[in-house]
């Protein structure tokens, strides 16, 4: 009876230290979101490199950030939320450390998971400077009144599995190739974690983790498919062919891109610098 009552409160113990690991907070150093003029624009900046408006535009106010649109996956229906600072529907409140644990860890400001409908994994690789002065442009922002639907998802799905799902993703994560041109980093930097360019690129598993092996090798994204752009699919193109594609959505054939890629050229690869979208050139046609 001791010998039982011995394993089963060790047992206790192995399962309330493996919970707090975790699910333990991160700890992040003391930082301040600027309120600058510079701090602000170059925000700005990022924010339309990063694609946000595409994802965050109002369902209603395309203009705003007020969210509501509906991400249709085989995990049930995401609802895109609120990111204008609104204090009851949007991200009202925030201070510097919400946006580094939401973007580096997938974590809202009360210690919830997000679900990996954000990009969180990708934006994990930016820098704290890049993450705060996004959120030196968004709490700029006008508030807007907008509240965005539950997600829909089957009922076994909670967000306190992400924990696991982050921990499994973090085992099979692969490295990256050694870069050492200052153009092919900063295209990296740019399509891997600021654009998250493999979110929709890259294929997935049966847990819906990218698989990182096949990076942008495209992938089955709802009812349609999302061409390739590895170095197989981009065979006859060259650099300036593709920094032309990411400002005018142009193909070297003279066709023009279409479907879900054609607001993101609209709204995110036509606003980079010239010098931006060289970058991307030079990263994606590089030799691999």
């Amino acid at each position: 009876m001791k010998m039982r009552v011995t394993l089963v409160v060790g047992c206790a113990v192995i399962g309330l230290l493996l919970g707090y690991w975790l699910l333990a907070m991160p700890q992040l150093s003391q930082v301040a979101i600027s309120d600058t003029p510079v701090a602000i624009a170059r925000g700005e900046y990022l924010i339309s490199a990063g694609g946000c408006v595409s994802c965050h535009a109002g369902s209603v106010d395309s203009s705003s950030m007020s969210g509501g649109l509906a991400l249709v996956s085989e995990f049930g229906t995401f609802y895109v939320p609120n990111i204008t600072p609104h204090p009851e529907t949007g991200i009202g409140g925030w201070q510097a450390k919400d946006f580094l644990l939401a973007m580096r860890h997938g974590r809202s400001p009360d210690g919830g998971y997000y679900y990996p409908a954000f990009p969180y994994r990708s934006y994990a690789g930016l820098s704290d400077q890049d993450i705060l002065d996004m959120a030196a442009y968004l709490v700029s922002l006008p508030p807007v009144e907008s509240q965005v639907p539950p997600h829909e998802l089957p009922f076994w799905l909670f967000r306190w599995m992400m924990a696991v799902w982050n921990l499994i993703a973090d085992f099979l994560q692969s490295d990256f190739e050694s870069l050492s041109d200052p153009a092919q980093l900063r295209g990296a930097y740019l399509a891997r974690h600021l654009g998250h360019c493999g979110e929709c690129h890259t294929p997935r598993n049966v847990l819906g983790m990218s698989v990182l092996t096949q990076e942008f090798a495209g992938a089955t994204m709802g009812e349609g498919h999302v061409e390739a752009l590895n170095s197989e699919a981009l065979r006859g193109w060259t650099e300036e062919d593709f920094a032309f594609f990411l400002f005018l959505g142009m193909k070297p054939d003279g066709d023009y891109v279409g479907g879900k890629m054609e607001p993101v050229i609209e709204h995110n690869t036509s606003r980079l610098t010239e010098e931006d979208r060289q970058a991307l050139a030079a990263f994606f046609k590089r030799q691999i």
